[in-house]
């Protein structure tokens, strides 16, 4: 069977970046897990405190496995890595984490983070990601994509870092009702339009990338690596 594993920061971000694809890999037979690094609530706190957002981390965490589920993923793993502070964090404890789930799950194809992102803990992620799937002899991973998430990879000015510069295209257009209903699974999260992070953008930004290719929907990523 061919396997994916899809590694984001928050939860949302999975099925902001790329919810369309899980969707149709889903369908097409792949079995696609899920691994979301931080928690995803905390830095709303001056001091990170767990205890005092129990009830949050406990509705994100159903949250994303109701729309892991939608989305048709074979495992949803969470880790606890704290929201936004992951800068903080030794970058090899990261990797480690990554390194774990490709070794759980015997990934070949492995999306994450762009590098173009605002948000710090998209970046820790994208190179926590490229030191886990370093292309050793024996290696599972052979494929390496970068997705883009509304309301952080496109708030980087291009004069402040290389822009997200897609190169692969996945048409969503069977898929793309349930990427939004994985969304409204994720409604504590999501924001009113024109914010993009609203459902209303997001499809919006679906139906731009796939014109931009021919399609009614898409899904964009920049390839990192692919090796046949």
């Amino acid at each position: 069977m061919n396997t994916a594993l899809v590694v984001a920061a928050h939860p949302d971000d999975e099925v902001l970046g790329c919810g369309g694809t899980i969707a149709r890999l889903a369908d097409e037979g792949w079995a696609v897990h899920i691994l979301i690094l931080s928690e995803g609530a905390t830095s709303r706190d001056d001091v990170r405190d767990r205890d005092a957002r129990a009830g949050e981390l406990s509705v994100l965490a159903k949250c994303a496995q109701a729309a892991a589920d939608r989305l048709g993923a074979a495992s949803l793993h969470l880790e606890d890595f704290p929201d936004n502070r992951m800068d903080g964090c030794d970058l090899l404890d990261i990797v480690k984490r990554i390194e774990a789930a490709i070794d759980r799950t015997g990934a070949a194809r492995l999306l994450t983070h762009s590098a173009s992102d605002v948000n710090v803990d998209h970046r820790m992620i994208h190179d926590a990601a490229i030191a886990a799937t370093r292309p050793k002899p024996g290696a599972p991973v052979r494929e390496l994509w970068f997705f883009e998430v509304p309301s952080s990879t496109e708030w980087r000015p291009p004069t402040s870092l290389s822009p997200f510069s897609p190169t692969l295209f996945v048409d969503i257009t069977t898929s793309l009702d349930r990427k939004l209903a994985a969304l409204d699974d994720y409604a504590p999260e999501m924001a009113a339009f024109p914010h993009p992070r609203s459902v209303e953008a997001v499809r919006h930004l679906a139906g731009w990338r796939g014109a931009t290719v021919g399609a009614r929907a898409a899904e964009a990523f920049e390839v990192g690596r692919i090796i046949i």
